[in-house]
């Protein structure tokens, strides 16, 4: 009953990741990095958590999933938000 449980948890936290990013227009995608960038390590620390709860294979199997893509959006953020942080910087 757990797995249908943090399934379930996985699939919302999906859905509204996309609608969030979708929702947003792409000029605002930069500022809204840093925003996103800390959701992203909340979600992060829920797959660190579901990973290693050993309630079963496919728990850790979505939760090292989630912990890959979370990861990649938690760097991909911080080098976009230094970019545009690099932008303002005078020379």
């Amino acid at each position: 009953m757990e797995i249908f449980i943090l399934l379930t948890l996985f699939m919302v936290a999906v859905f509204l990741g996309v609608e969030m990013i979708t929702k947003v227009p792409p000029t605002l995608h930069t500022p809204l990095m840093s925003g996103s960038n800390a959701i992203s390590g909340i979600s992060l620390v829920g797959a660190l958590l579901s990973a290693g709860s050993g309630a079963g294979v496919w728990v850790n199997v979505f939760g090292f999933i989630a912990v890959v893509l979370a990861t990649i959006n938690v760097v991909g953020g911080y080098m976009v938000t230094n970019r545009m942080l690099a932008m303002f910087k005078r020379k």
